[in-house]
């Protein structure tokens, strides 16, 4: 007589997918962070994972489906910093600390502006976190002469710096870009200057 075939209980196919999402999430992070999007390749993204490729489009809709998925864990990665009331120093000092603990989301990022053709952006003057500045500057953390969209720019390509100029960070500084050391040293430099904005 022939056993019958068991199926596992819906909570356990429930973590089953959980983990399997994450799994891919992980992976594609890596793979996304070390190719860029054009250089990922599923089947490489599925073998990191331990999992089928099929899953991908299953659980993703497909390798864009899994690119935008990895890049809300950024957003929702950032969503939270910039509460109500938080000094300008310590956001910036935030951003620094979250880039360092998550490598992959900074480069998938620089990755995606250095790829970026600036005929294909559009120009958006109420973009939130210049918004966000603009409310800034109106309560007296940036000086009225400053443009809030150069400093969010410049903001920006500070808390990226070791990543973009890795050589230039430590011809510098002495200290390697990737160390715990150089980005303790550059959220402590950012948040000053970030405070001496007004």
């Amino acid at each position: 007589m022939t056993e019958r075939r068991r199926h596992p209980k819906p909570a356990a196919r429930v973590r089953d997918a959980e983990r399997s999402r994450s799994a891919l999430l992980d992976a594609a992070q890596r793979e996304f962070a070390e190719k860029g999007f054009a250089g990922a390749r599923v089947a490489a993204i599925a073998a990191r994972a331990g999992v089928n490729k099929q899953l991908i489009a299953y659980y993703f809709g497909g390798k864009q489906g899994l690119y935008d998925a990895v890049g809300e864990r950024r957003r929702t990665l950032v969503a939270g910093f910039d509460t109500p009331g938080t000094p300008l120093p310590d956001l910036a000092r935030r951003y620094v600390h979250a880039f360092s603990n998550h490598p992959d989301l900074e480069r998938i990022f620089l990755r995606e502006t250095l790829d970026q053709d600036p005929d294909d952006v559009a120009f958006d003057p109420d973009v939130g976190e210049v918004a966000d500045l603009r409310r800034r500057q109106a309560a007296g953390e940036i000086a009225a002469d400053l443009d809030p969209a150069f400093v969010l720019l410049f903001l920006q390509a500070m808390t990226l710096s070791g990543s973009l100029f890795p050589g230039e960070a430590k011809r510098l500084t002495g200290l390697d870009p990737r160390s715990a050391e150089f980005r303790a040293r550059a959220a402590d430099q950012l948040s000053v200057i970030a405070g001496r904005l007004g």
